[in-house]
């Protein structure tokens, strides 16, 4: 979630708690001044009638009826929208005028108040007052009486309840104004956040403009912040940026800006390790060559002195000279163009890779073995077309390696006299590409078919450089692939078949293997 999303949503909540706990707070303070109000208020209204409840108290006590007429419209009028009660002093009812309880019996008989009564459920303010006459009875005693102003107890109450509904509104509004200004506070607060994430993504040149890739890997295929696509320790180093994006805060701003610094750091790391895998290879390089160009470029310096120093050579034997310089040409011309192509896909990236019909490849290999092997028979047999996605040159490297290593040590018959038969076949079989290339050569024995993969593995009497099928295991591991010497279905000669993924549309994006160290690894 979005820190300005995050603050937009606490102060959505935070904003109308406090609004209602203020509310809370001020409701029993509202509810007393609104009783202190009333009181008031009845205070004023009995100061108000007490003169004239006197007169009609002793008018009473006189006998004097129109007096008593004239002081209750007095009382009355005086009294305006408040309740009055008065009584005489042997509880004979007076005057009886506006809201009051029903039942005279709920009213207090002390003096004092305002106090809250209750009559059938209802609530009544009360103000009890005694009233002195200042006449004189028939029987001789004083005209006393005791007056009663109420209201209902009510009236507080509504006006609390009123304050109470306007709170809540006032606290139904203060969220989503609250969230609003929250909210934009907030992205006004974490832009400089956001500025500086996206700068950090810019920096990694091998990203999108969006950091990251569509599929949420790296751009080489690995998951992002791990190591090996295979959940192992190969393939990169991320040092500084696997433990930086390790644990998320669950703030998009901040996870972002971790993340961008992370890949960051991950590219940095990842580049140095490339920088010292070129030198490894490199070195691996020199010292494989060095060591494998030592013979051939022995052998052609001494015919090269030979020719030098005997200008007189007889031609028979100045052309067999000639032939061994030239077979020692052929095989350094071979062994280096192996070994770079051996060190181009060590070092590889998915950037290289494309769309390629293997159809189309395996028919140019065929041609160009047809070339190089005129004695060679090649039956090839292929579909219309066959997609993969692959790196072009090295399947074009491995398919020649393939045909070549099939015409060379294919030949069969007694002694290995007769030409090389060589069957190529390419179809889909299920989820991958099926290559398989048989000859009718002695084949190779079950105990070495896995050491013939190995760098410069070769047998005493093979011409080549001991690469050729090292290239061929190579561009399999790099395409997701397999490759191994069986028997052909007839049980004479030798078959290599080759399995290369097809496209899957689940998972389109191919992902670099494990291993990366062919050109440095042990000999076979």
């Amino acid at each position: 979630m979005r820190l300005s999303t995050r603050i937009a949503l606490w102060a959505a909540v935070v904003v109308p708690l406090l609004v209602v706990l203020a509310g809370l707070l001020l409701l029993p303070l509202v509810g007393r001044d609104l009783r202190h109000q009333q009181d008031a208020r009845l205070a004023e209204r009995a100061a108000a009638v007490l003169p004239s409840v006197r007169t009609l108290v002793a008018a009473d006590a006189r006998g004097r009826a129109k007096a008593e007429q004239n002081q209750q419209r007095k009382v009355l009028d005086a009294a305006l929208d408040s309740g009055v009660r008065v009584a005489a002093q042997d509880g004979t009812v007076l005057l009886a005028g506006g809201p009051q309880p029903a039942d005279a019996r709920a009213l207090p008989t002390a003096p004092g108040g305002p106090v809250t009564v209750r009559d059938h459920g209802t609530a009544w303010r009360v103000l009890t007052v005694h009233v002195s006459g200042g006449g004189t009875a028939g029987n001789g005693t004083a005209g006393d009486g005791t007056l009663w102003v109420s209201e209902p107890g009510a009236l507080a109450g509504n006006q609390t309840a009123t304050v109470r509904r306007r709170v809540l509104l006032v606290a139904a509004v203060a969220a989503p104004v609250s969230a609003l200004i929250g909210f934009a506070l907030a992205e006004r607060a974490t832009a400089p956040l956001r500025r500086l994430s996206r700068r950090a993504s810019e920096l990694d040149p091998a990203l999108p403009p969006g950091g990251a890739e569509p599929d949420g890997r790296e751009p080489d295929g690995r998951e992002p912040g791990g190591g090996g696509p295979d959940g192992g320790p190969g393939g990169l180093a991320r040092s500084g940026g696997a433990g930086f994006a390790a644990e998320r805060s669950g703030t998009v701003e901040v996870d972002e800006l971790a993340a961008a610094l992370a890949r960051l750091l991950s590219r940095y790391d990842e580049q140095a390790l490339r920088t010292a895998q070129a030198l490894e290879t490199a070195r691996s390089f020199s010292a494989a060559a060095s060591h494998e160009l030592r013979t051939p470029l022995m052998s052609l310096g001494t015919n090269l002195d030979v020719l030098a120093a005997h200008q007189d050579l007889p031609a028979g034997e100045r052309a067999e000279i000639v032939a061994e310089l030239r077979e020692d040409h052929a095989r350094l011309l071979d062994l280096l163009t192996a070994l770079a192509t051996l060190a181009r896909g060590d070092l590889v990236e998915v950037d290289s890779f494309g769309p390629v019909d293997l159809a189309e490849l395996t028919d140019a290999a065929a041609a160009e073995a047809r070339r190089r092997h005129p004695a060679a028979e090649f039956s090839v047999e292929l579909p219309p077309e066959l997609r993969l996605f692959g790196w072009e040159s090295g399947l074009r490297m491995m398919l020649v390696n393939l045909l070549v290593n099939a015409a060379v040590h294919g030949r069969g018959g007694p002694q290995r006299a007769e030409p090389a038969r060589v069957r190529v076949r390419l179809a889909p079989a299920g989820p991958v590409a099926l290559l398989t290339v048989d000859d009718a050569g002695p084949g190779v024995p079950p105990g070495e078919r896995e050491a013939v993969f190995h760098r410069f593995h070769r047998r005493r009497d093979s011409p080549g450089s001991g690469l050729g099928l090292t290239l061929v295991a190579q561009q399999a591991a790099l395409h997701r692939g397999t490759v191994r010497i069986t028997e052909p279905p007839g049980g004479t000669g030798c078959r290599v078949e080759v399995r290369l993924p097809l496209p899957d549309a689940d998972a389109p994006t191919l992902r670099l293997p494990l291993r990366r160290d062919w050109i440095a690894g042990e000999e076979g």
